[in-house]
């Protein structure tokens, strides 16, 4: 009888039926490990392509903030307040434009972080393994 995803029932299976699909069983666990850490490896290039792409963003608005648009705004703001005080206001809105990019950055870093290595896995399933062998 077949299950709804496919998998036989294997309740009524010999002992040395089971034991003769070991061989196939483990060869596919390591080609799903296998697959698993290059699709891991993929999403992590990605995600450190984007990571580094924030971060050349922040280091973009951090290069051209000040000299670029500094002089335009304080100059401008200057005929209402101190020009000390639009330069001030000017300073803070690039920090603010550098913070929040960082911070796009970090995260992505975070989630880049939060998934699950290939590596963790496979040893969960080694030691899965070890404890059902163990009990034998």
């Amino acid at each position: 009888m077949s299950t709804p995803r496919g998998f036989r029932d294997r309740g009524d299976d010999s002992f040395l039926g089971l034991v003769g699909d070991l061989p196939e069983l483990v060869k596919n666990l390591i080609v799903a490990e296998i697959n698993a850490a290059k699709t891991w490896a993929a999403r992590t290039g990605k995600d450190a392509g984007v990571v580094g792409l924030w971060f050349v963003l922040a280091l973009f608005f951090l290069f051209w903030t000040l000299p670029a648009i500094g002089a335009f705004t304080i100059i401008g703001l200057s005929s209402w307040i101190a020009p000390w005080l639009a330069a001030l206001i000017l300073v803070v809105i690039g920090l603010l434009l550098v913070v929040i990019t960082a911070l796009l950055g970090l995260l992505r870093v975070r989630r880049m972080k939060n998934r699950e290595n290939p590596a963790k896995a496979l040893s969960t399933d080694a030691r899965i393994v070890k404890e059902v062998a163990d009990e034998f």
